[in-house]
């Protein structure tokens, strides 16, 4: 039985022994299952792969966020030891750019104690060869729970998108959550639960409770951005969270699948394909601000990116590349700060969750 069909098999004997499946259990399910789930045994980065994302785009994402960082670092007083966690570090390729920009901030690299939150053992494979004689001592953790206590800055570059999402439908009688159950014709289909979410409108903003019948409103567990706002809060730092999403919770079906640079059907090709969804960063914020943190943003990620000097970056690396290495540098710049429909600028979007002290960041400065 291939990969996909012993996935399947099992989501449709969960479905027929405990009836049809929300959509965050789907999600789970699809993306994290230890041996058949997309990230279990896959890279999907890169031309090769589904998706490519902003590190991998060009280094000077990854640079920029190091020298974030570091500045971030001195902000909180450049403390003798601090945790530098990485939440879904891909390939790696993020984090030796940050490391590798923090060389020039000497201090900073001798106080920092690298944690990397990874659930596939494929990419962790990845990220021990990528960061492989680095200098610095470097820890592995399936959740950010496992990160120790104490000082820490945390970098999420496309880590919450990826987390799974629940979605609810308002019908004639309330919202009731969107599930998954198998169809007459044995297929898979989105459908909703029976009963409505008790007292689900109160928990929407006020702007959201005169939803259509039909209309969805999505949202996630936020057990990862109050761990973040509690430990920033207490123990001090910061964490940069840069993602696709709307800067405000809206009404609308997010819900992606996407194969080899494709959209794809979400309901076939069960762990095969990747599953996202936009970041709600006004839920983000609040979760985090919910915990005492201070939160900064958000603010467009061409605009961050500009603010902390990616245009000077650009000419600096051609200025020293091949000349026939210039358009890649001028196409990557492009690509990361556009605000049309081709370019990440506008879409991706930066937030910053903070000790209440750090009252200014680098890139959150008007």
């Amino acid at each position: 039985m291939t990969e996909m069909a012993s996935l399947e098999a099992d989501i449709r004997r969960r479905i027929r022994v405990g009836g049809p499946m929300a959509v965050a259990q789907y999600m789970e399910l699809c993306l994290t299952d230890p041996e058949r789930g997309y990230y279990a045994r896959r890279d999907p980065f890169g031309v090769a792969g589904d998706f490519i994302t902003s590190p991998e785009i060009s280094q000077m994402f990854g640079e920029l966020v190091g020298l974030w960082a570091a500045a971030t670092w001195r902000a909180m007083g450049s403390p003798a030891a601090f945790n530098l966690v990485e939440l879904g570090p891909g390939r790696g390729t993020m984090m030796v750019d940050v490391l590798r920009a923090a060389k020039v901030i000497p201090d900073f690299r001798a106080a920092a104690n690298v944690h990397l939150v990874e659930v596939s053992p494929a990419l962790e494979r990845l990220q021990r060869q990528a960061l492989e004689g680095r200098e610095v001592p470097v820890a592995w953790h399936r959740s950010i729970e496992g990160v120790p206590e104490g000082t820490l800055i945390v970098l999420a570059n496309e880590f919450f998108d990826a987390l799974p999402i629940h979605q609810a439908v308002m019908c004639a009688d309330g919202w009731h959550e969107r599930v998954i159950k198998i169809g007459d014709d044995d297929k898979l289909h989105f459908s909703i639960d029976r009963d409505p979410i008790p007292l689900f409108d109160k928990l929407l903003p006020n702007r959201l409770r005169a939803a259509k019948i039909g209309e969805i409103f999505e949202w996630r567990a936020d057990t990862i951005a109050l761990e973040i706002g509690r430990r920033v809060a207490r123990r001090g730092g910061a964490a940069l969270i840069i993602d696709y999403g709307h800067s405000k919770s809206a009404i609308g079906d997010t819900l992606q699948a996407v194969g080899s640079h494709e959209f794809a059907e979400p309901l076939l090709a069960l762990g095969l394909i990747d599953l996202t969804a936009h970041v709600d960063f006004e839920a983000l914020a609040h979760a985090a601000e919910g915990m005492g943190a201070r939160v900064h943003g958000p603010v467009p990620q061409g605009e961050f990116l500009r603010r902390l000097g990616i245009e000077q970056r650009a000419a600096a690396l051609k200025a020293a590349a091949p000349p026939d290495y210039a358009g890649t540098i001028d196409a990557a710049l492009v690509r990361l700060t556009s605000e049309d429909r081709t370019g990440m600028g506008r879409l991706f979007k930066t937030i910053a969750v903070a000790n209440p002290k750090l009252e200014r960041l680098p890139g959150f400065d008007t």
